[in-house]
């Protein structure tokens, strides 16, 4: 089984639920806290290769609220999408898990049952 890698951020609520699923499941994962200011411009290029950005963008949370319409605008261009991640990257949705090139965003059981059968 390819490395598993959640990104997220360890305080949140959702990322909790998945924690806890991973770890009843037994499944070993890497966690990636991109608070702390190690998101790379690569990591978003693998996700962006998988997932749509409207994926990977989370429209309903606060810091995606926040952004001036400029910013939410700009999430149509790769690069400058890209860019908006890195400055904020509490928008990006979570958890968002990655296993070797596939992607999985948000927490919902019955999903992840498959996607880790």
């Amino acid at each position: 089984m390819p490395t598993l890698t959640i990104f997220g951020i360890k305080s949140c609520d959702t990322m909790k639920k998945a924690f806890q699923w991973l770890d009843g499941k037994k499944v070993a994962y890497t966690f990636h806290d991109y608070k702390k200011g190690n998101l790379t411009k690569e990591d978003i290029e693998v996700w962006m290769k998988d997932l749509p950005i409207e994926e990977i963008i989370n429209k309903k949370g606060t810091t995606w609220k926040k952004s001036t319409d400029e910013e939410k605008a700009s999430i149509s261009d790769s690069n400058k999408a890209i860019e908006l991640i890195l400055k904020n990257p509490s928008i990006v949705k979570r958890p968002l898990v990655q296993m070797g090139k596939k992607h999985l965003v948000g927490f919902n059981p019955e999903q992840w049952d498959i996607f880790f059968s």
